[in-house]
C-alpha cells in the first residue's frame, strides 16, 4: 500500500509540475504575441522611434543654447550701440 501511494503523489507531483510548466510556456508565447501586435500597431500608428526622438531633443538643445548666445551678442551690441548714440551719458 505505501509503494502506491508514494507512486500517486509522485504522479501527482509530475502532474503539477507538467502543468506550470505548460503554463509558463502559455504565459511566454502570449507575451510574444502580444508584443508583435503592439510592434505591428506602432509601426501602423507612424510614431517616432526613441533614437529619432532623443536626436531631434539634441538638436534642440544646441539649437536653444546657440539662442541665447545671440541673444546676449544682440543685447551687447544694442547697449553698445545706445551709447554710441549718447555720448553725454558717458
Amino acid at each position: 500500500m505505501t509503494q502506491t501511494t508514494g507512486r500517486f503523489f509522485d504522479d501527482v507531483a509530475r502532474l503539477f509540475t507538467d502543468a506550470a510548466g505548460v503554463a509558463d510556456g502559455a504565459r511566454r508565447e502570449a507575451e510574444a504575441i502580444m508584443r508583435a501586435q503592439m510592434e505591428r500597431l506602432l509601426r501602423t500608428m507612424d510614431v517616432v522611434t526613441r533614437e529619432e526622438f532623443e536626436a531631434v531633443r539634441q538638436m534642440a538643445l544646441i539649437a536653444r543654447e546657440e539662442n541665447e548666445k545671440l541673444e546676449a551678442r544682440i543685447a551687447a551690441l544694442e547697449t553698445r550701440l545706445s551709447d554710441a548714440a549718447n555720448p553725454e551719458k558717458i
